[in-house]
C-alpha cells in the first residue's frame, strides 16, 4: 500500500489534539494553500465530500446560520444538520429533544412552540460573540442554501413527532417552486435518519431526494441488511468506531456510499480517504482536503 502524504496549511495544526479511535496516523508537511492530497507524487484522482457537521460547529455554535455560513466559507460541500418539530408543527433545526444543552432555555422541544423556540439565546453557550444566534427553521435554512451548498439533513427521533416526514416533504417541495427554488439541485440533497421506518415513509413522499441510513451498530452491517437497505437508500452513514476497509467494501459492492462520522481529528483523516470513504462528516470542514476527483 503506497504512502500517503498531506500537505496542509499551518493554521490547522493543533497541539494536543488527540485521536479518539485507534486508526493510523500519516506524515503530513505544512503549506501556505488549502489542503492538498498526493500519493507518490501523483494527485489522488477520485472524489469525496465535505460535509460540515451541524455546520463548522467547531468554530461556531452547532446548528445556526452562523455555523453554516463559516462552512459556506470554508468550502464544505454540504451542510449536515438536525430536525425536529415544534409544538406547532414547524419544522425547526436543532439535535437535542431538549433545549438545554445549545440554549438558554428549557423543556423539549416538541413541547415548545417555534415563537418560544425563536426567542432562546442558541448561541451564548459556546461563545459570547454569537449571543442573539436562534434556532433556525428548515424553511429558512433551504432560502439561504439551496441550491448554494449540499444539504444533508437528518431526521431526529421521528418516533417524537408524527407526521415529520410530511412537513419535511412540503417545506422541500414548496422550496423547490419558489422564485428562488432548486428543484434542479435536489441531487445536492439527502435525507437521513437512524429511523428506517422513517425513511421509508418520507421516500413515499419525495422518492426523487437521496436518502441515508444512519449506522450505530456493527449487527447493521450484514450484506443481508445491506442488500434491504439498497432497496431505498444511496448513502450508509457510518460511525467512525466503526469503520474498516472491509466494511467500506461491503458497502461499495451493495451499490452505496459511505459517509463517515464525526471526524475531529485530523491526522485521521488520510485512513478514512485511503479505505475510500465517500464523504467526511466533520466539525472543521477546513481540515478535509480538496477532493482533486472533482
Amino acid at each position: 500500500m503506497k504512502r500517503m502524504i498531506v500537505i496542509i496549511i499551518a493554521a490547522l495544526v493543533m497541539t494536543g489534539f488527540q485521536s479518539s479511535v485507534d486508526v493510523p496516523h500519516y506524515p503530513y508537511h505544512l503549506n501556505r494553500e488549502r489542503v492538498v492530497w498526493m500519493q507518490s507524487g501523483d494527485e489522488v484522482g477520485r472524489s469525496w465530500i465535505n460535509i460540515a457537521h451541524r455546520g463548522a460547529s467547531g468554530y461556531a455554535p452547532e446548528n445556526t446560520m452562523a455555523a453554516f455560513e463559516k462552512a459556506y466559507e470554508m468550502g464544505a460541500d454540504m451542510l449536515e444538520f438536525d430536525v425536529q418539530l415544534s409544538k406547532d408543527g414547524q419544522v425547526v433545526v436543532i439535535h437535542d429533544s431538549t433545549v438545554e444543552r445549545t440554549t438558554n432555555g428549557q423543556g423539549k422541544v416538541g413541547d415548545l412552540t417555534l415563537e418560544e423556540l425563536r426567542k432562546l439565546d442558541a448561541g451564548s453557550w459556546y461563545h459570547t460573540e454569537f449571543k442573539g444566534e436562534v434556532i433556525p427553521t428548515l424553511a429558512e435554512v433551504l432560502e439561504h442554501y439551496g441550491g448554494r451548498i449540499g444539504l444533508l439533513i437528518e431526521i431526529k427521533s421521528p418516533s417524537h413527532y408524527p407526521g415529520i416526514e410530511q412537513k419535511i416533504a412540503e417545506c422541500l417541495k414548496k422550496s423547490m417552486v419558489s422564485p428562488n427554488g432548486f428543484g434542479r439541485y435536489k441531487d445536492m440533497m439527502i435525507v437521513q435518519s437512524a429511523d428506517t421506518d422513517s425513511l421509508l415513509q418520507f421516500h413515499k413522499l419525495m422518492p426523487d431526494i437521496s436518502l441515508g441510513v444512519v449506522v450505530t451498530s456493527s449487527k447493521e452491517m450484514s450484506m443481508q441488511h445491506l442488500q434491504d437497505m439498497k432497496a431505498y437508500a444511496d448513502y450508509v452513514s457510518v460511525s467512525m468506531r466503526l469503520i474498516t476497509k472491509g466494511l467500506v467494501q461491503k458497502i461499495h459492492q451493495s451499490d452505496m456510499k459511505t459517509l463517515v462520522w464525526t471526524v475531529r481529528d485530523m491526522l485521521q483523516i488520510p485512513y478514512f480517504l485511503q479505505i475510500d470513504v465517500d464523504g467526511i462528516i466533520t466539525d472543521y470542514p477546513d481540515r478535509v482536503p480538496i477532493s482533486q476527483g472533482n
